[in-house]
């Protein structure tokens, strides 16, 4: 029998692991990540399942090999945790989940943005301390009054896209590949437009290392407009963290939301005292301005929907491997 270990299974995904087992694997769920420190625990697996978060370096890796396993896949849509050099190198197969239901992620981020622009954290916040006063903080808009911008109009960005247009909202979107589906939902406008004119900002940018790393800097904030609010559901290291942090001191951002965070391994999954000493000058800094700055661990795609896709699609990927030798997921591989 097939033996699969899935790493980063938290309690409530172990029933649809074993309910979706349609192919009968041999499941080793494992609670944590993987790291190096409790990789012995994938000795005499056929196959990994990782999610994000997850260490896929070179060395584990390699570790993995010397066991005979040879099939490394994720069951996210990013794979950039896993280093694919190494594993062209070292003859692993590597496979990914290329969509899950893109509602996941549009929700939360429509829900970070809709809470940020009417102020509903700062309220909550205060009137967990008996603070019931109305003060001019807590004076907001109306969402069928307001312009949402969407950068990235993938499946993600055109699902938010059409969530807040169901609510009124004039939605536009900036995108390098402009589909005849998205104009049938948004219009298409150039990006120092998009900054410009629209009261939320959405990001839905994927991450593509040493190309965009850092894009939306101070420069690209100067240009939106002030008191508008940024979210990002997509990638950290597409943005500038102290570049945000300095429009949220300064005014000119309204607010921030954020499903990650640079560097997320060493902070999400894990609780820090009551000081928030995160060893991370920047993440503290974020959570220091929360009600204004609203962060969430990376939990964008954490619904039953969601999840139920990745299992579906992670349990097929091994099987045409084992049937055809490949699978329409595989990552392509190359070696320097």
């Amino acid at each position: 029998m097939f033996k699969i270990t899935a790493y980063g299974v938290r309690e409530n995904e172990v029933a649809y692991f074993r309910k979706l087992n349609i192919f009968n694997y041999d499941l080793n769920l494992i609670p944590e990540n993987l790291t190096q420190s409790n990789i012995g625990t994938a000795k005499g697996s056929d196959g990994i399942l990782l999610r994000a978060n997850n260490d896929g370096s070179e060395p584990v890796l390699r570790q993995l090999k010397d066991w005979g396993i040879k099939y490394v896949f994720t069951r996210t849509v990013g794979y950039d945790h896993i280093d694919l050099e190494a594993a062209a190198k070292l003859g692993i197969i590597v496979a990914r989940v290329p969509a899950y239901s893109p509602y996941a992620v549009a929700d939360l981020a429509m829900n970070l943005g809709i809470t940020l622009v009417r102020r509903t954290a700062i309220a909550t916040s205060r009137a967990a301390l008996a603070d019931f006063k109305i003060e001019t903080d807590l004076f907001g808009r109306e969402i069928h009054d307001l312009t949402i911008g969407i950068i990235g109009t993938g499946k993600i960005g055109l699902a938010e896209a059409k969530l807040y247009k169901g609510l009124g909202a004039k939605v536009v979107g900036y995108d390098v590949f402009e589909s005849d589906v998205a104009k049938g939902i948004l219009t298409f406008v150039s990006q120092d437009e998009l900054l410009k004119m629209s009261d939320i900002v959405s990001l839905h940018v994927p991450h593509f290392p040493n190309k965009n790393d850092h894009f939306f800097n101070d420069q690209v904030i100067s240009k939106m407009k002030k008191g508008a609010i940024l979210v990002n559901t997509s990638r950290a290291e597409i943005t500038d963290q102290s570049a945000i942090i300095q429009a949220i001191k300064s005014g000119h951002l309204g607010g921030f939301g954020a499903d990650v965070v640079l560097r997320e391994k060493e902070i999400f999954g894990h609780q820090f005292d009551e000081n928030h000493i995160l060893k991370d000058e920047e993440v503290t800094e974020l959570l220091d301005l929360y009600p204004k700055v609203l962060l969430t661990p990376h939990i964008g795609s954490y619904t039953e929907e969601a999840l139920t896709d990745m299992i579906n699609i992670s349990y097929q990927n091994f099987n045409d491997v084992l049937i055809k030798g490949t699978t329409v997921n595989q990552v392509a591989l190359t070696s320097a």
